[in-house]
């Protein structure tokens, strides 16, 4: 575990809620996540799963790829070393935030290996209206539940899906797969 990254997810959570004005009840109340993990998480004591992070996001009114933007100076250039990179505690899940931080683009790109026989499930949530994603797989094979519908996904295919409906991603193979996740936040 990253103990800066951990540290540095905490003070982002902590920042955004008092920017919005809610008290640690509030934000449990609004993410269904519990006032003392909340707590513990904004203090560096846990690290976030990447369903948990998710709910305390869309409480807070951003995606990941907005969470994880790092502020300060913005450069066009992302380059691979400079870029931010966070692995799912409870599923072992590498996200690195590829596309250049702070630009006043809609779309974020990000690069994820997911585990062999992973699933993680991202609740509903309306925070995210109006975002969609794509899902381009490049390594390995997903499965992909939005809604009641699964889709199986084989290198080089591409799903196109609304953020706000919640979905499962699953990995039923016995390789690690890697895929690209190109987020529009258009209409934000």
């Amino acid at each position: 575990m990253d103990q800066g990254l951990e540290m540095a997810i905490g003070v982002r959570i902590r920042k955004l809620r008092v920017q919005k004005k809610l008290t640690l009840d509030d934000l449990a109340n609004e993410s269904g996540v519990s006032r003392a993990m909340i707590s513990r998480i904004e203090r560096g004591e846990a690290s976030p799963t990447a369903s948990l992070l998710a709910r305390v996001c869309a409480a807070l009114g951003l995606s990941l790829s907005a969470f994880f933007a790092e502020e300060g100076e913005v450069s066009p250039l992302s380059r691979r070393q400079e870029q931010q990179v966070w692995r799912d505690p409870e599923t072992g899940y590498v996200r690195r935030s590829v596309s250049p931080p702070g630009t006043a683009s809609d779309v974020d790109i990000v690069d994820v290996e997911f585990p062999a026989g992973a699933r993680v499930s991202f609740p509903p949530h309306a925070a995210s209206s109006g975002m969609m994603q794509h899902i381009w797989l490049f390594d390995g094979e997903m499965e992909m539940t939005t809604g009641e519908t699964v889709y199986r996904l084989l290198p080089g295919d591409c799903l196109f899906m609304p953020v706000s409906e919640g979905h499962v991603f699953h990995n039923p193979g016995n390789t690690p797969a890697r895929y690209c996740v190109v987020l529009d936040r258009h209409g934000r």
